[in-house]
């Protein structure tokens, strides 16, 4: 099984268009799915934008009453799939966005190579992709990060389009209990669920994977200052950590563009 976990939050315009998207993708790509949707206290029409969809595709959605941004929507998620799913070793979680940055044409890629044997699958990005405000934060955050939390065999910790064997959340979940597995927000949160992930890793895998900003409708959420101040004090609290990468069994893919999206149900 497989758990297409989806952060939301005030993404009416896109959200509806995505998940028929992904139905495409599984009624040409043979695989159990289900997708599970964070619906971190919207104010717009994502609620409704959301319910014909459960009527067509495997989908259920989860809601915050109050908004608590995207490292609580993670935390949410990653608990909620590692508690649906009977075989942790053969079953996995893929986390992506809901504003058509991640492109769903790519999930055979990250498949295949969980199924080649990967515990994690990391989809990086192009250094000079996104507007500005992203391409200013790729610039920053590593010096946000560079004498306090050294990491090693990766190259684009902050992506968010990622996939993790649930076996490792799971183990995860029975150290941590219930405190949260994520703590920060933003860009910080992907590198922080990663640091706690990779060392239970035995093999990960990295694709090379164009984000599509092209085909966004909302503008960036990014604000490159306040968002390095926050990686910032994340790896200020995870100082003496490291993250390395199991540098024998990562592998490099190459660059994959998708194309532009198609019309679903909230297009009509």
């Amino acid at each position: 099984m497989l758990y297409i976990c989806i952060p939301a939050y005030n993404e009416s315009a896109t959200i509806g268009v995505l998940l028929w998207r992904i139905r495409k993708i599984f009624q040409a790509y043979s695989r159990e799915y289900e997708i599970l949707v964070y619906d971190d206290a919207s104010t717009d029409d994502t609620r409704e934008t959301l319910q014909p969809y459960a009527d067509v595709t495997p989908l259920t959605v989860m809601r915050g009453e109050r908004r608590k941004g995207y490292g609580h929507a993670l935390n949410a998620l990653v608990r909620e799939a590692a508690r649906r799913t009977k075989y942790p070793r053969r079953d996995a979680m893929v986390v992506m966005q809901a504003d058509f940055t991640d492109q769903p044409e790519h999930l055979p890629e990250l498949i295949k190579r969980f199924e080649g044997g990967a515990d994690i699958v990391l989809a990086e990005r192009e250094p000079t992709e996104g507007p500005a405000k992203v391409r200013r934060l790729r610039q920053i955050a590593p010096w946000a990060l560079r004498f306090l939390l050294p990491i090693s065999g990766i190259d684009d910790p902050f992506a968010g389009y990622r996939l993790y064997r649930i076996s490792l959340l799971r183990e995860l979940i029975k150290t941590f209990g219930d405190r949260p597995l994520v703590t920060t927000d933003g860009w910080a949160a992907n590198v922080e669920l990663l640091m706690q992930t990779v060392p239970l890793a035995r093999r990960l895998e990295r694709l090379t994977l164009a984000s599509r900003y092209d085909v966004r409708v909302r503008e960036t959420r990014i604000r490159p200052f306040s968002d390095a101040m926050a990686i910032y004090r994340f790896a200020r609290q995870a100082k003496g950590r490291r993250i390395v990468a199991p540098t024998l069994a990562v592998t490099r893919g190459t660059s994959v563009a998708a194309p532009a999206p198609t019309s679903g149900i909230a297009s009509r």
